[in-house]
């Protein structure tokens, strides 16, 4: 059985592997707003050459175990919470804590609901379904995302799922940070802040891309 601060420590070290994994993931992304014809080109070849990548796929595994680690992990920590009359809704906390930090489960939900909807429409596709093929015979990611980006409903889920992970990211790189040791007190504002800006920008700039799509190819 691991102590309350092994899991502690289980839940930063893959929250944090996760963080730099978003910051990948999000580069790769950016193609998505280059010119049409030049983001289907290099989209696609970029998804082929990840997919093809004896590495990558090494890593992907490291990812999804990071992911049912970090929410198993979450959730374990949240009931133990509860059981102990320690949550932070019933703490008398809640003028000393930002209302994000007392709602960590609720946004890791609304993100773990996102992942399995994002997942199902394009990694499952992508790997186990019959994705339209381009021009050279490989499986068009591209046109997956366009099409799935397209659909309203999807733009509104992946948004309020951004917001919840801004949110989520700013509470948990700074958590992450203290239980590491790694928070002194005179870079306390330092930490804070570059935490923030991580947070926004990432989120921000994930939640902008079906906006664009949505918007610019009707």
């Amino acid at each position: 059985m691991l102590s309350t601060l092994s899991r502690k420590m289980l839940m930063c070290i893959t929250g944090l592997f996760l963080s730099f994994f978003l910051l990948i993931h999000f580069l790769g992304n950016l193609q998505l707003f280059l010119p049409q014809e030049q983001a289907h080109l290099q989209f696609n070849a970029y998804s082929h050459f990840l997919s093809g990548n004896i590495i990558i796929k090494i890593v992907s595994y490291v990812l999804y175990s990071n992911i049912i680690l970090h929410a198993l992990d979450g959730l374990i920590i949240t009931l133990k919470n509860k059981k102990s009359g320690a949550n932070y809704q019933s703490d008398q906390r809640g003028r000393a804590s930002k209302w994000y930090s007392r709602n960590m489960g609720i946004l890791g939900t609304i993100l773990l609901i996102f992942l399995v909807i994002h997942f199902q429409n394009f990694w499952y596709v992508y790997k186990f379904g019959k994705p339209p093929l381009d021009e050279n015979g490989n499986k068009d990611l591209y046109i997956l995302v366009i099409t799935v980006f397209k659909e309203w409903w999807y733009v509104i889920i992946y948004v309020i799922s951004m917001i919840a992970l801004c949110y989520h990211l700013i509470h948990g790189i700074y958590s992450a940070v203290r239980t590491l040791g790694l928070f002194h007190p005179k870079f306390v504002k330092w930490f804070k802040t570059v935490g923030i800006a991580y947070s926004i920008i990432i989120s921000v700039g994930f939640a902008l891309m079906p906006i664009y799509v949505f918007f610019t190819y009707r």
